[in-house]
C-alpha cells in the first residue's frame, strides 16, 4: 500500500488530514508574508526608528583593500540610509588605527572620542529626550574585515530582512506545532478509525453467517458509524427481498411437485400397460427419474418447513427394504444387487422417512451413474454406517466435495437434476451425521452414510 494511493480508510484519512495541515501551513506563510508586506508598503513598520540600522548595514559593507586598509563595498542598504538620513555619518576603525569615515560626527562626541576605544558597546543619548534618536552608538563587532569598532548615529528605520527575521521565530513555532499535529495525526488517526469502525467487525461476522438455509438473518446496526448505517439498512432491505423471493421460489417448487405427482402416476400406469420391450424399459426408467425428482423436491420442502420427529430406526431393515424396492429397476438397467449386514439389527435415532429417502437416493444415483454393469452393493456395519457402492467409473478425487452441492453434475448432460446427493447431505446433517465418498473394493463410486448415535442390540 502506498501513501499516494491509500487502500484503507484510516490511511486515506491520515493522508488527507496531513495534506490539509500542510496546506494550512502554506496559507499561513502566505498570509504572514502578505500582512508584513502590506504594513511595509504602508510604512507602518518601516517608519519606526531602529537604532542599529547603520551598524547592520556597515557590517555587510565593510571590507579590506589590497593594502589592508578598511574599505566600504557597495551595499543597497547603506545607499538607502545615505539617501534617507539627513546628516548621515559613521566612523569605522580597527585596533591598528585604520579607519573609514563618512559625514560629520556631532560636536558633543569630540571630547569622548579617545575614551571610546575601550568601550565594547554603548548607546550615547546626551541631553536628548527619551523619544529622540540616540546621539551615537558605539560597538566592537566582527566583520569580513576582522574585528572593528563602529561609531554612528542612532537614526534609521527597520530593514525588510530585519522584519522577516523578527517574524521567523513565530514561523518556526508555527511549523513546530503543525509538525507535532501531523505526527499526532499519523499516530492517533488509525487508532480512532479502528475504534470508530469496531462495529463493522460485528457486521462482517454476522455477514459471514448469511446462508440460503438461514432466512431472516439481518446485519446489526448497533455500534456502526452513522455514515455506514444507510448501507447496513440497504443490505438488510436486500436480504429481506431475497428472503421473500426465496420463500416464493420454494413455494412454487413445492406446488409444482405436488401438481406433477398425479400426471406422473397416470403416465406410469399407462406405460406399464404397454407391451414389453426396450422402449417400455426406457420409458419406465424416465418415469422413475421423474418420480424420484418430484420426491426430492417435496423432501427438500419438508426438511425446510418441518421439525424432524426422531424415533428408533433399524438401519438393517431400512436398507433391506430399499434394496427390495429398487432391485427391479436395477435388474432392468443391467445391474446385479447385493446386500450385506454385519448384524441382524442396528438402531439409531432418526426420521425414518427422511433416512429412507436418503438411502433410496444413493441407490438411484448408483443405478443412474454405475455404467449399467457390475453389482450395486449395499452394506450395513455395526459401527453405524451404510454404504452404497457400484462398479462404474468412480468419482475423481477433486470432485468428491462438489458432488454434494445442489445442481452439481459430475458430467455434463448426465441424468438427474443434481439434487439427490445434496438432499442426502442435508438429511445426514439433520441427524448429526455426515455423508462422504470412501474407497471401495472396486474402481467404482462408494458413498457412505455415517451416523453418530447408534443403539445396537
Amino acid at each position: 500500500m502506498s501513501i499516494r494511493h491509500p487502500r484503507s480508510l484510516k490511511w486515506r484519512l491520515v493522508t488527507w488530514v496531513a495534506a490539509a495541515q500542510g496546506a494550512m501551513f502554506a496559507l499561513l506563510i502566505l498570509a504572514m508574508t502578505g500582512v508584513v508586506g502590506a504594513l511595509w508598503m504602508r510604512g507602518s513598520i518601516s517608519s519606526g526608528i531602529y537604532e542599529r540600522s547603520t551598524i547592520e548595514a556597515l557590517t555587510e559593507a565593510v571590507g579590506r583593500g589590497a593594502r589592508g586598509e578598511l574599505i566600504l563595498r557597495p551595499a543597497p542598504e547603506l545607499e538607502r540610509l545615505r539617501r534617507e538620513i539627513q546628516g548621515f555619518w559613521f566612523i569605522v576603525r580597527d585596533s591598528q588605527g585604520r579607519e573609514v569615515t563618512e559625514g560629520q560626527a556631532p560636536a558633543e562626541l569630540t571630547p569622548l572620542m579617545k575614551g571610546l576605544d575601550t568601550v565594547e558597546s554603548a548607546v550615547l543619548r546626551g541631553n536628548r529626550g527619551d523619544d529622540a534618536p540616540s546621539l551615537a552608538i558605539v560597538q566592537w563587532i566582527d566583520t569580513a574585515a576582522g574585528r572593528v569598532q563602529m561609531l554612528t548615529g542612532g537614526q534609521g528605520r527597520l530593514l525588510l530582512h530585519q522584519v522577516v527575521a523578527a517574524f521567523l521565530p513565530m514561523l518556526y513555532l508555527t511549523l513546530l506545532i503543525i509538525g507535532l499535529m501531523t505526527v499526532a495525526t499519523f499516530l492517533v488517526t488509525p487508532f480512532v478509525v479502528q475504534r470508530a469502525l469496531a462495529g463493522l467487525g460485528r457486521v462482517a461476522d454476522e455477514a459471514k453467517r448469511i446462508d440460503i438455509t438461514r432466512s431472516g438473518t439481518r446485519l446489526p446496526a448497533v455500534g456502526v458509524p452513522v455514515e455506514i448505517v444507510p448501507l447496513v439498512n440497504a443490505v438488510n432491505g436486500a436480504l429481506a427481498r431475497l428472503d421473500r423471493g426465496y420463500e416464493g421460489h420454494k413455494r412454487f417448487l413445492a406446488d409444482a411437485a405436488h401438481e406433477l405427482r398425479t400426471p406422473i402416476a397416470i403416465l406410469t400406469t399407462r406405460i406399464s400397460a404397454l407391451q414389453p420391450g426396450p422402449e417400455k424399459i426406457r420409458l419406465l426408467e424416465d418415469m422413475t427419474r421423474l418420480t424420484v425428482l418430484t420426491g426430492q423436491l417435496l423432501d427438500l420442502q419438508r426438511l425446510d418447513r418441518e421439525q424432524a420427529s426422531f424415533a428408533p430406526v433399524d438401519l438393517v431393515a431400512l436398507a433391506e427394504r430399499s434394496v427390495l424396492d429398487l432391485a427391479p429397476l436395477a435388474f432392468t438397467a443391467g445391474y446385479e444387487m447385493s446386500f450385506e449386514a454385519e448384524t441382524g439389527e442396528i438402531r439409531v435415532d432418526g426420521d425414518e422417512t427422511a433416512l429412507d429417502r436418503a438411502l433410496m437416493n444413493l441407490i438411484q444415483n448408483a443405478i443412474d451413474h454405475g455404467g449399467r454393469r457390475g453389482t450395486i452393493a449395499v452394506r450395513v456395519a455395526k459401527a453405524g454406517w451404510i454404504e452404497v457402492c457400484d462398479d462404474g467409473d468412480g468419482i475423481p478425487p477433486d470432485q468428491r466435495e462438489q458432488i454434494f452441492e445442489p445442481f452439481h453434475r459430475l458430467r455434463q448432460g448426465g441424468r438427474g437434476a443434481g439434487l439427490g446427493l445434496d438432499l442426502v447431505r442435508r438429511i445426514m446433517g439433520l441427524h448429526g451425521g455426515r455423508v462422504e465418498v470412501v474407497a471401495g473394493s472396486s474402481a467404482g463410486a462408494c458413498i457412505r452414510l455415517i451416523f453418530p448415535r447408534q443403539r445396537s442390540s
